[in-house]
């Protein structure tokens, strides 16, 4: 999953990992910049399409422009 946009990378990774975890998700970091943060995601599909739709709302202090998934 790739989460492109003005994200506040500090405040949005621990989100990640805190909403992936109520899923029973654990996302590895690939790369995590200010403007692109990319993750490495297995699991249902119904659990990766609630955390992208979390994605889209996550912390105030990030503004996602786009979020793209592609298997491995």
């Amino acid at each position: 999953m790739t989460i492109t946009g003005d994200l506040a990378v500090e405040a949005f990774l621990p989100w990640i990992d805190r909403h992936a975890a109520k899923l029973g998700l654990s996302p590895t970091v690939v790369r995590a910049v200010s403007d692109r943060i990319e993750l490495d995601l297995s699991g249902p599909s119904e659990l990766l399409d609630m955390l992208e739709i979390g994605c889209w709302l996550g912390p105030i202090d990030a503004m996602v422009e786009g979020i793209e998934r592609r298997p491995l």
